[in-house]
Order: structure tokens, then C-alpha cells, then sequence
């Protein structure tokens, strides 16, 4: 066979290896072509009589990612153009038939009579691992890089090759149904211990285990193909059937408040495929995936969160001409609770870490944040006692600034004062060389005016991160108006190689993530003053898609933080800056009730100890008016969170300080948790269509105030129809 993207071999015991290796690709990815080179090679094996079995490997360091989404894009680029031409009819069986082609593909490989094992390496995930589930027997590598799942759920999809039939064929219909929501990256034991895989063993040995199973007879016959096979949990209508699925439509309901089709699709594939037969339920299956990959949802949540997001990891925005930069040092200065996160990822990518702090005792105390850190990875398996010796001898603790003399990069991470930071830069500079970038963590102060204390502003930028900086996978870059190419680049640098998401942003008050964040908060605290109960707020808060309520934010982040910075931005801009009833409420939970949010367990919330936190009751007291709740608008309370948002996320794109709508997108579903089934706060207009949200913020501007006010960008684009990624590739072009 003439194969480009396999290597087909047969040994002496008439045993197949075709082994998945694609030219001029670091990752295997599922192609018409690999399709179309995988249907040959199940007919090679099923059709030679001395082939007795193939066994399926991978020619590179892992196993493959799955499929290539942009393929799915096309599909229905394919779509459109086929219902122009042909009608609407014409176009959805030709997409229904080629969206299912993987899925008939896999059924004729686990049918075609001849034993198929899949040896597993590295990474194997999506339509890569629903070939795995196809084959009749799978293998896994025991090492720390092996993994599996499904995580299309993650992209607004859902495995749509057999992976929800197979999937709850093999486990128990709740553990099945639960790996599928969730998506997540399984490694090889948890797989065996779950019955999702047959065997472990070491690297080298998963083709020849693979082999000697087919050698010693293995069967060519799926479980469920078996007469008599009966699933895991029994039949769906069933008293066992109904101790799972009222509870399960109801956990969906908990954790997406329908919106997104998706999971409701797993809910109901899984339901109606587990009465059918095999071959039924497949098609049953692609009907609902068909469905789906024609949703606003799926293109809003691939185009974001797999298209946009690696380009940016790649590297997107890095400029050009500037030579890459190996960050073998980071000085990190302040010691606290962002310091030491910072000084954790820093020493995890293996970087030397100078932590400074006022004292040696303060910065150790930041050391041993990292010590914490690993020693609960250690707990979970994850991590060995050697791994967390390794990373602490790379943070030197200190008090001595002359420590950072050798550094490459360092990060100020000390308080908000634009005083105390200006001191800090003064004492680094005076003995890093000349040729250092200095960063700040700065979350809310302009990088321009904190540059003006430095003796070389072209080197000054800002890295902000996100708290907790060992779990937030967003850092903005900022540009401040004097910040340099290279100093842009070597940020850029160090957060791919800390394995975080950057974006790019102009300098601002606030740059864009906490000017979003702070809009959210705000609108949560004026429903709060407007009567709106404190439940409902927070309530309609996940109802809208955000991970939290508003009020429940604020606690993350610290009422006495949000009160310094209302003060802050007051101070020098101004009391029209800031929202008077705001500053009122803030300043009763702060210095009135000494609540300042979690780290002291009270703020909009009680945090007792070895209980869920709950509302404070005294909040009823610090409303002046309530309203009833049957007589307040939900959808409405929805769209304000959103679009209070979105609209400040078009201002940022109005001002200059976002360039790129990727980013934005990006950086409002990591960097706070934005919707994201809508793809992001500038897709969340894009997709609703320019003109149809202005009159959405209109209607809530006349009711709600200047607030919700249109920027003159987005006016525009209502009155042209345009859409933010539609301009941005029109300048770039």
C-alpha cells in the first residue's frame, strides 16, 4: 500500500503494525486523508487471510489530539454552500453523511472481523480516542505523559464517533456520563481501574503486549456486539434506570442552566442509544452530532477556545523581529500571596527564582506557599517528594536586593501604591544590568505612569497576573506608551514558557480584564442597592453562564481591595469616577463590619468553618429597598450581567487598548470566566449580531442608566453590519 501519513507492516506471525506518523506534523490529527489511509488499511487487514490482526501505534511522542476542528469548520462553510445551490434538504443529508463518515469508519473496523489493538503513548485524545475505544483490545503506556479523554464538551462539541455509545457500554452509566460532561484528561491507571482501557505497561512494551494479545487469539468481537450483552447499569427503563436518570437530568440542568447543547446532547445520546442496538444508536448519535456542529455555540467556543487560543499560545502577537529570549533567572519581588504564586510557576518551568521580600523571614514564608503547593500534588499522586526537593532549591529567599543581579527578567509583585512600587524599581534597577526587562504585576495601575520611575521605560512592562497564579491560565501583557518590541517579547516568552495563555493590551486604567470584572461587580452591587434578594443576583450570575455570582467575586478578590481602588481611581480622576452608592456599600462591609471578603471569612458571604459559605443575613439591612422576586425580571438581571461586560469590552476594542478580538475572547473566558459557551465578550456580540445587541443595551439604558451606554465603534458597526473579527481581519488584510 502506497500510505503517506502510516507506516503498514507485517511480521512473521502474520500480525499487522500500522503505525500513525504524519509528515511535517509534531501531532497526529484526524484528516480526510488519515481517514481515507485508515479505511484502506482496514480493508488490507480484513482482506488478506494471513493477516491475522492489526495492532495501531504512533510514530511520534504522542499518540494524536484528535481531530482537526478545522475540518469541522469547513464542513459547514460546505454546508452553506450546498444549501445555496441545492436547498436546505439537499445540504443536511450531505452534511449528516459527512460528519458521521469518522464514526462509520470506526464501525467497520470494529466489524470487519479481524482483531484490532490500540498501543497507546502520550497524549490520545477525542476522535483519537474513540479509534482506541473501537479497537478490540487497548493498551496504555504507564509513564507521566500518557493520557485520554474526550474533551470535546470543552469546544461546545461532543464525541461523535461512537464515544458516547462506547463509552456507556464499558462503565457504569453515572461514571460514564460524568466522564463525558467533564472532559478530562484521564491517566493510564485511573483508565484500566474505570474499564476504559484493558492493560498498562511500560512504553516499550505496548506493541509487543498489543501483538502477543492478538498471537494468542484475541477476539475480533466488541462487548456489545456479543449476543445477550447487557450494559454495565442495566437497562434504561429500569428501578435501577431510574435511580439514574431523573438525577441526571437534573445535575445538567445544576451545572449548565441549558446553555450548552452539547451536554444536553451527551444526556440524550446516552439515554436513547442505550436502548438500541449498536448500529441504531450510532446514528443516533450523529444525528444529534450534526445537529451540534451546526450550533452558534460550537462555532463560537471552537473558533475561541481552540482556533484563537493556539495561535495566541504559538505565539501570535509575539513582534516578529525580535530574537527569542531564554529566561534562565526570574527575580520576583514581594513575597506575597501573587509573589509567591508567581515564584511557584516561575521555579515549576524549571527557571531559577530569586524571591525578595522586606525580610528573609517574609520571603521564606513565600517559599513556602511553593512547598505547600507540591506537597498537595504529592498527596494526590501527582508529583514526587524528589519533584518538590528540585523545585524549592530553585527559590533563593532573600531580603538582599543585590540577589538579583544575575536575573533575566524580574516581576515587582508588591502592594498597589504607585509609592512603594516606584521605590522597588528604583532599588532593582540600581543592580540588575542594563539590558534587564522589569515587569509589573500591577492589576489596576497604569503601566505609563509607573515606567516614569524607571531610569530605562523602553525595558518597563507589565505582566499581570491572575489570582490564584498557579490556577488562572490568562497573564496580560501590557504595553505601556514607552515599552519597547523586546521588552514585549521576552513577557511574551516567559508566559509560554511558564504554559499560560498571553494576551497583548494597550495600556489603561484597569487594561481590560479587571475593567470587565469591575463592570460585573459593579452591576451585581447596584442589584443589590436597587432591592434585587442577594440569592437571585447570584443566582442569575451562573444562570447567565459566569462561574460566579457577582457578590461572590468580590469576596475572591477582597472588599478592601475593591475599596482601595474606588478610592484610588477617585482620587485621580475625580468623584464622577466612581459610583457613589458603590463607595457607600463598600465602605459599610469594610469599616463598619470589618468584612473584607474570604480571607478573613466575611464578606458578601459567611465562610464558617467545615460548612459551605452562605449569604450574610445582615445584607437585607444594607439595602434600602427591597423588591419581590416574583416581580423582578431574571432574563433582564442575565442580559445586564452580560452585556454590562460585553459593552466595556467594546470600549477597550474603541480606545485602542485591545488590537485583536481573539484576544479579548480569549481573555474574557480565562481570565474571568465570561460565558463560555457564548466564546468570549466581543463573539458574544458578533454571533447576537451588532444590531440586535445595541437595541439590547439601548432598552436597558434608558432603564438602567448611562452605564450600558454604546461606544461609538459598536454604533458604527450596528449601522454597517459589521462584526469585530470581520474589521480586524479587513485591517489586517
Amino acid at each position: 500500500m502506497n500510505l503517506t501519513n502510516f507506516r503498514f507492516e507485517t511480521d512473521a506471525d502474520g500480525i499487522a503494525l500500522a503505525t500513525w506518523d504524519m509528515p511535517g506534523r509534531s501531532m497526529n490529527v484526524i484528516t480526510p486523508e488519515v481517514m481515507d489511509e485508515l479505511a484502506r488499511i482496514v480493508d488490507a487487514v480484513a482482506g488478506d487471510a494471513a493477516i491475522k490482526g492489526c495492532v495501531i501505534a504512533s510514530g511520534k511522542d504522542n499518540f494524536s489530539g484528535g481531530a482537526d476542528l478545522t475540518m469541522l469548520q469547513g464542513l459547514g462553510r460546505e454546508y452553506e454552500r450546498l444549501k445555496a445551490e441545492q436547498g436546505e434538504e439537499a445540504a443536511m443529508r450531505a452534511f449528516f453523511e459527512e460528519s458521521r463518515r469518522l464514526s462509520l469508519l470506526y464501525r467497520k473496523l470494529e466489524t470487519c472481523g479481524k482483531p484490532f489493538a490500540a498501543a497507546v503513548a502520550g497524549v490520545c485524545l477525542g476522535g483519537a480516542f474513540e479509534l482506541a475505544l473501537a479497537c478490540h483490545h487497548r493498551i496504555l503506556a504507564d509513564d507521566d505523559r500518557t493520557r485520554v479523554g474526550l474533551p470535546e464538551i470543552k469546544v461546545g462539541l461532543f464525541p461523535g464517533a461512537g464515544g458516547t455509545q462506547r463509552v456507556a457500554r464499558l462503565m457504569q452509566t453515572g461514571d460514564a456520563l460524568q466522564m463525558l460532561f467533564k472532559g478530562e484528561q484521564i491517566r493510564p491507571l485511573m483508565a484500566r481501574n474505570m474499564g476504559l482501557v484493558h492493560a498498562v505497561a511500560p512504553k516499550d512494551e505496548i506493541v509487543a503486549k498489543a501483538k502477543e494479545w492478538i498471537r494468542a487469539g484475541g477476539s475480533a468481537v466488541a462487548p456489545w456486539d456479543v449476543p445477550k450483552f447487557k450494559a454495565p447499569s442495566g437497562k434504561v427503563y429500569s428501578p435501577a434506570g431510574m435511580m439514574i436518570w431523573p438525577p441526571a437530568n437534573a445535575i445538567y440542568r445544576r451545572e449548565t442552566h441549558d446553555n450548552y447543547p452539547a451536554a444536553k446532547a451527551i444526556l440524550t445520546s446516552v439515554y436513547e442509544g442505550l436502548q438500541l442496538p449498536m448500529d441504531l444508536a450510532l446514528k443516533v448519535e450523529s444525528r444529534h452530532f450534526a445537529r451540534i456542529l451546526r450550533t452558534t455555540e460550537a462555532a463560537a467556543m471552537i473558533r475561541t477556545l481552540f482556533i484563537s487560543m493556539g495561535e495566541l499560545n504559538k505565539g501570535a502577537r509575539r513582534p516578529k523581529d525580535v530574537a527569542p529570549t531564554a529566561i534562565r533567572k526570574v527575580g520576583v519581588v514581594g513575597a506575597g500571596f501573587m509573589g509567591a504564586g508567581v515564584a511557584y510557576v516561575s521555579a515549576n518551568a524549571g527557571m531559577e527564582v530569586v524571591l525578595i521580600d522586606q525580610s528573609v523571614e517574609a520571603a521564606e514564608k513565600g517559599k513556602a506557599y511553593a512547598h505547600t503547593l507540591v506537597t498537595n500534588q504529592i498527596s494526590k499522586g501527582r508529583a514526587k517528594t524528589a519533584d518538590r526537593d528540585a523545585l524549592l532549591a530553585r527559590i533563593h529567599a532573600s531580603a538582599d536586593y543585590a540577589d538579583l543581579k544575575d536575573c533575566d527578567l524580574v516581576i515587582e509583585a508588591v502592594f498597589e501604591d504607585p509609592k512603594v512600587k516606584a521605590e522597588v524599581i528604583g532599588k532593582v534597577e540600581a543592580v540588575i544590568g542594563p539590558d534587564v526587562i522589569f515587569a509589573s504585576n500591577t492589576s489596576t495601575l497604569p503601566i505609563t505612569g509607573l515606567a516614569k520611575a524607571s531610569g530605562r521605560p523602553e525595558q518597563f512592562v507589565g505582566i499581570h497576573f491572575f489570582s490564584p497564579v498557579e490556577k488562572m491560565m490568562l497573564v496580560e501583557i501590557i504595553r505601556g506608551g514607552t515599552t519597547g518590541e523586546r521588552a514585549v517579547a521576552t513577557a511574551l516568552d516567559y508566559v509560554r514558557a511558564i504554559k499560560k495563555t498571553p494576551i497583548v493590551v494597550n495600556d489603561s486604567r484597569g487594561f481590560f480584564a479587571n475593567r470587565c470584572v469591575l463592570a460585573y461587580v459593579l452591576e451585581g452591587h447596584k442589584m443589590l442597592l436597587e432591592g434585587v434578594p442577594p440569592a437571585m443576583i447570584e443566582a442569575t450570575g451562573r444562570m447567565a453562564g459566569m462561574p460566579v455570582g457577582p457578590l461572590s467575586l468580590n469576596d475572591e478578590v477582597a472588599l478592601d481591595l475593591g475599596l482601595k481602588i474606588a478610592r484610588a481611581t477617585e482620587a485621580q480622576l475625580g468623584a464622577d469616577a466612581v459610583d457613589p452608592g458603590q463607595m457607600k456599600l463598600l465602605t459599610a462591609l469594610v469599616e463598619t463590619h470589618g468584612r473584607l471578603g474570604r480571607k478573613n471569612k466575611k464578606g458578601f458571604y459567611d465562610y464558617p468553618e467545615g460548612a459551605p459559605k452562605r449569604l450574610w443575613p445582615g445584607l437585607r439591612d444594607l439595602q434600602p429597598a427591597r423588591l419581590d422576586p416574583d416581580a423582578v425580571d431574571v432574563e433582564e438581571l442575565k442580559h445586564r450581567l452580560l452585556v454590562v461586560q460585553a459593552l466595556e469590552a467594546a470600549r477597550t476594542v474603541g480606545e485602542g487598548v485591545i488590537t485583536d478580538p481573539r484576544e479579548a475572547d480569549v481573555g474574557s473566558i480565562l481570565g474571568f470566566g465570561f460565558a463560555p459557551f457564548t466564546g468570549g465578550a466581543l463573539s458574544y456580540i458578533d454571533f447576537m449580531g451588532a444590531k440586535a445587541f445595541v437595541d439590547l443595551a439601548h432598552g436597558l439604558e434608558a432603564k438602567h442608566g448611562p452605564r450600558f451606554g454604546v461606544p461609538d465603534n459598536l454604533l458604527r458597526m450596528a449601522e454597517t453590519g459589521g462584526t469585530f473579527y470581520g474589521e480586524a481581519a479587513q485591517q489586517a488584510a
